[in-house]
């Protein structure tokens, strides 16, 4: 929710008995906020569904959120939102799948707001991040909130930054929140190097009824209630840093990777024609994620046995030592 001509009293409902310990505000030394102009994007969600949640989820009668429309959480971040309301949920798609590259894969931007008087405070509200690499299943991100639980913040209330960690709507607007598919690496069933969809859940950050819970069951405390039709998270954008398509592409600029027979049966031979830094590694999975082989090839041309698996698709990752990834749809007749 982000209330314009609404004149807030500076209630700095802000205290913690837990030491910050993450990154600060936007702007602050340490921050690990982007600008939505950072040259870090490669692209941005292009679909994005929007399920709404009630304005208030104790009190269903006031109805739900309203604010902004689905089409305002894609393409570039320009401060206009679609407030989920509470517990309301958005699936953003994307032209390309985003891939684990090095450091961040992608952010997200809210709209909150910093507090005037101390630049390390900002009106936040969050929201629970969870990738999908078919549409189906989904996986969260692990999230912390150190924020006190002892005194619920009201809907003037301010947050310190350096007590969240991988909650989207951590920074204020126009700086986006960064999430490392690093941190869900080797979970079965999720391709970090093939994610079709980003999920994002509204925090109601009640500490009494109706409450979210960080990954280690801590409350998560924020601005609550909000009873307003801009209330909840309000999505802003999602952009994507490692862009599967760019880093496919980069990589085929600089070297030739042929992948045959495709259709096979038994096997496939992947021929690199041109020198480049070896060893690549080569990651074979199912197309719901499972990681069925992993091998290092060291050689010119290279075998992978595929005989052993049922027909139908897969993909064949390689990736080289500095971090390029190349990735191909193998068809297991």
């Amino acid at each position: 929710m982000k209330s314009t001509g609404i004149s807030f009293l500076l209630i700095f409902c802000y205290c913690c008995n837990i030491q910050a310990q993450y990154a600060p505000q936007a702007g602050l030394a340490g921050s690990t906020a982007i600008s939505a102009t950072s040259g870090q994007f490669a692209a941005w969600a292009t679909g994005c569904t929007v399920q709404r949640g009630f304005m208030d989820i104790a009190n269903p009668s006031l109805g739900y959120a309203s604010d902004g429309d689905s089409s305002l959480a894609t393409g570039p971040a320009d401060d206009n939102a679609v407030s989920l309301g509470d517990s309301g949920v958005a699936d953003l798609t994307f032209t390309h799948p985003i891939f684990n590259g090095p450091g961040p894969d992608f952010a997200v931007f809210e709209n909150g707001f910093r507090n005037t008087t101390d630049s390390t405070l900002a009106f936040l509200e969050l929201g629970f991040i969870e990738v999908s690499s078919d549409g189906v299943h989904y996986f969260r991100f692990p999230a912390s909130s150190l924020t006190q639980t002892q005194v619920q913040l009201g809907n003037n209330s301010y947050i310190d930054a350096a007590n969240l960690n991988n909650l989207a709507g951590k920074y204020i607007a126009m700086y986006g929140t960064p999430f490392d598919l690093d941190d869900l690496a080797g979970i079965s069933g999720l391709d970090v190097n093939n994610i079709t969809h980003v999920r994002i859940i509204d925090v109601v950050g009640s500490v009494g009824s109706h409450s979210s819970y960080d990954s280690a069951g801590r409350m998560v405390n924020d601005p609550y209630p909000t009873p307003y039709p801009s209330c909840g998270f309000d999505l802003d954008a999602v952009g994507v840093i490692n862009e599967l398509y760019e880093s496919v592409k980069q990589l085929q600029d600089n070297i030739s990777v042929s992948v045959y027979p495709n259709p096979a049966v038994e096997k496939i031979i992947v021929s690199v024609k041109t020198p480049l830094p070896l060893p690549i590694s080569a990651t074979l999975t199912s197309i719901s994620g499972s990681m069925l082989q992993r091998c290092v090839l060291t050689e010119s041309t290279n075998e992978v046995l595929i005989g052993q698996y049922p027909s139908g698709m897969y993909f064949l990752t390689l990736c080289d030592v500095n971090g390029n990834r190349w990735v191909e749809k193998i068809t297991k007749r």
